[in-house]
């Protein structure tokens, strides 16, 4: 998955996701929903073969470059966490 910067401002940015999959953007997507600093969110798809889908997020506090880590930050724990609960049944 690459991730490239098309736009950014106070309170939004938009970024290009190459090679994501819906497994991935959708917890992505509801994290941030679920974070109280973030006002918006969308997913643009677009067309599945012709364009490359890009994920906005506009903030009502803090920067939005920030609320994207957090999300981030807080999905790899929980995958790590489900991760280490599987090794530990073995």
């Amino acid at each position: 998955m690459e991730l490239q910067l098309l736009h950014k401002d106070k309170d939004s940015i938009k970024v290009q996701i190459r090679d994501a999959d819906m497994t991935l953007i959708q917890p992505l997507i509801s994290e941030l929903l679920s974070d109280e600093g973030v006002s918006e969110v969308k997913y643009i798809t677009g067309h599945p073969e012709l364009d490359i889908p890009v994920l906005y997020i506009r903030v009502k506090s803090g920067k939005p470059q920030t609320a994207l880590k957090r999300a981030s930050k807080t999905i790899s724990n929980e995958y790590k966490e489900a991760l280490d609960k599987l090794d530990k049944q073995k």
